[in-house]
């Protein structure tokens, strides 16, 4: 599994996680667990769709 989420996206990720996970808590809907799979893909670097549509947000590795 090669890393393809680069430094940018990583925190765009987490930021997102964090505030779909906090609007899922405000309105109590599970909904807000869909927070998970952002910073989920943000910790392991790689996220399954990007190979598919032959994106790569991390330069550092060819």
């Amino acid at each position: 599994m090669k890393k393809n989420v680069g430094n940018v996206d990583q925190v765009i990720r987490i930021i997102a996680g964090v505030a779909i996970g906090v609007v899922g808590i405000i309105y109590q809907s599970w909904w807000g667990l869909v927070g998970i799979v952002p910073i989920l893909t943000a910790m392991l670097n790689f996220c399954p769709l990007y190979p598919i549509f032959g994106i790569k947000t991390n330069k550092d590795e060819d």
